[in-house]
């Protein structure tokens, strides 16, 4: 795309950027984003351009990009590290409070609260000290100036007024507990978004006459208020609304807060109709206005019959659970499966329901920690708000939890792999041709075209041939 004139869309965000004044760019899977940024540079020579990536390795890749031209790009921690004071970054290597001995430390110890089983559920000092550190780490990633009640991770198993309650409760810890981290007597090991906090909360300036902000759609309450204040810079926010998967950790879908003229990049260079007529159905099903366009010169095709297209480059997950699921199903059947997921949290899953089935709590996964006996998880796993679970613990009721473990041990190198099993977080940017995505509980849809695949975080991009 680089070597390509712009499109209509792309010159028209040029057109804006040219203009001056803060920019909210709309870009959809695989419509030409990365190019534009490049033209906004080449357009800009010589003006000091900051590039603001959330990773080490997408800002290293940036670098590459913007060598012609005077784009520095970073990650926000390093922007931030070598603006607060040392003896701060100097905790980053300390060793970290476990979290009963923090709870325990604040005079907190479990307890017995309601819960959406219809029974009551007990806490341990270990979940009270998570949620204390994790209020800490929320505020850390937010606008706000001090710690607040709902910045406190609760359970969803936990009934929603017995959770509003116990936010209320732990809250002077968490601001006992962020007051210790800036205090130069303690000796705490903190983590790098507590020296993040503190340089926002030091309302920098960042020393640049443009800004490009890419991937917006994950950024966080923090990142927003630094950016509000460069008053002195021309801000380009880019990114999709429909490719957010970092709101776990605080990320908001910021494209819906940033006030600005927006432009769309709708034009996609990675499939053809078919897949851009099915992603415009589902992104109308969320209220959006502007459909995705294809390349009529690729030939997509989708698939609902697995008979029809039984071969396939990756199987696409929501979950760890559904991706155990589906490598069972696969070594079954003689295939030689690679894996990206979280391996060890699969295991600790497992080692979670030997714990319950034994009769003993289960501590971790934190997935597992609320329940008192197996019979609650599998109660939980049949309901709504437990669908995703369902897969490993119907797997672990027919099999066993040896077999779960088994099944990780047979995992094949990915350039040894017939295909490869992937959650949809850690199949981002990467790149297959035949795509089957599963879309629900017990269910799965496969789906393929004749172009490649660079994203598969949502819609858009999945199942490019």
């Amino acid at each position: 795309m680089s070597n390509h004139p712009p499109t209509i869309e792309q010159q028209n965000v040029l057109t804006a950027v040219d203009a001056g004044g803060t920019l909210k760019v709309k870009a959809y899977a695989g419509a030409g984003k990365t190019s534009t940024l490049t033209m906004i540079a080449n357009r800009k020579r010589g003006q000091r351009g900051r590039y603001l990536a959330f990773n080490r390795e997408i800002a290293q890749s940036a670098k590459k990009k913007f060598l012609s031209n005077s784009v520095t790009a970073s990650t926000w921690h390093s922007l931030a590290y070598s603006q607060v004071d040392s003896s701060l970054t100097g905790k980053l290597n300390a060793p970290k409070e476990p979290p009963h001995e923090l709870a325990s430390r604040f005079g907190q110890g479990k307890l017995r609260v309601p819960s959406t089983l219809g029974k009551t559920v007990e806490i341990s000092a270990f979940q009270i000290g998570c949620m204390i550190a994790g209020g800490v780490a929320r505020f850390c990633r937010s606008a706000q100036a001090e710690p607040l009640a709902w910045h406190i991770p609760v359970d969803d198993v936990i009934e929603r007024a017995a959770a509003d309650e116990l936010r209320e409760m732990l809250l002077p810890a968490v601001r006992r507990c962020w007051e210790e981290y800036l205090s130069p007597t303690n000796n705490a090991g903190i983590t790098p978004d507590v020296y993040l906090k503190v340089w926002e909360l030091s309302k920098p300036t960042i020393r640049a006459d443009y800004i490009l902000f890419d991937e917006v759609q994950d950024s966080d309450g923090l990142m927003l208020s630094v950016l509000r204040r460069q008053r002195h810079a021309q801000v380009i926010y880019v990114g999709d609304p429909y490719q957010q998967i970092y709101e776990w950790r605080g990320a908001v879908n910021a494209m819906d807060h940033i006030k600005a003229d927006e432009h769309a990049l709708t034009e996609s260079f990675r499939f053809g109709p078919a897949i851009a007529t099915l992603a415009s159905m589902v992104l109308k099903l969320l209220d959006e206005e502007k459909p995705v366009r294809g390349q009529y010169d690729i030939n997509s095709v989708l698939v609902e019959d697995p008979s029809v297209m039984p071969a396939v480059d990756a199987i696409l997950c929501r979950k760890n659970a559904t991706v155990m699921g589906e490598l069972a199903k696969g070594l079954e059947a003689g295939h030689r499966v690679a894996v990206r997921a979280n391996v060890s949290e699969i295991l600790a899953f497992a080692e979670g329901a030997d714990r319950l089935m034994r009769g003993q709590r289960a501590w971790r996964p934190m997935s597992l920690a609320l329940f008192e006996s197996w019979k609650d998880v599998q109660t939980y796993a049949e309901s709504f708000a437990g669908r995703d679970l369902f897969p490993i613990v119907n797997l672990i009721d027919q099999q066993g939890t040896d077999y779960l473990r088994g099944l990780l041990e047979r995992i094949s190198p990915e350039e040894n792999s017939d295909y490869v099993i992937s959650t949809i977080h850690r199949a981002k940017g990467l790149e297959w041709n035949r795509v089957r995505v599963c879309l629900g509980l017990r269910s799965a849809l496969p789906i393929s075209s004749r172009s490649r695949m660079r994203s598969a975080s949502c819609w858009p991009d999945v199942g490019n041939r």
